[in-house]
């Protein structure tokens, strides 16, 4: 199993950018889809983008899409996630999860995600 952890959160103005990063202990986790998921006060937790096992696909919702970049670098067992031209709309708390066995179809469930994070807080404001 792994034990994500986030790091990377903070305040920035709007149009800012900022690098959140997911880094796991254990084993493969290049076998692993990570997702990053987000909950704003008030707000149920959404889906943001997610690396496929193996980094062969990558998939965002609709509102990050040409924004937002999750990437993977293995040899340090992290996942990225790019966040430009922030927006206020975008403060929430951002947690990384993971995943050895989910589904395609599944992908944008948090609960058919096994491990999870403690979460980043990223605040947009002025």
């Amino acid at each position: 199993q792994v034990q994500p952890v986030e790091s990377g959160g903070g305040l920035v103005q709007p149009g800012g950018s900022l690098r959140l990063s997911c880094t796991a202990s254990g084993p493969a986790y290049r076998t692993y889809t990570v997702a990053w998921f987000r909950q704003a006060p008030g707000k149920e937790r959404e889906f943001v983008a997610a690396s496929w096992r193996g980094g062969s696909n990558n998939y965002y919702t609709d509102s990050v899409k040409g924004r937002f970049a999750i990437s993977r670098d293995n040899a340090k067992n992290t996942v990225y996630l790019q966040m430009n031209n922030l927006n206020p709309e975008d403060t929430a708390v951002y947690t990384c999860a993971a995943d050895r066995q989910l589904i395609l179809s599944s992908l944008r469930i948090a609960s058919q995600y096994d491990y999870w994070g403690q979460g980043t807080q990223v605040t947009v404001s002025s």
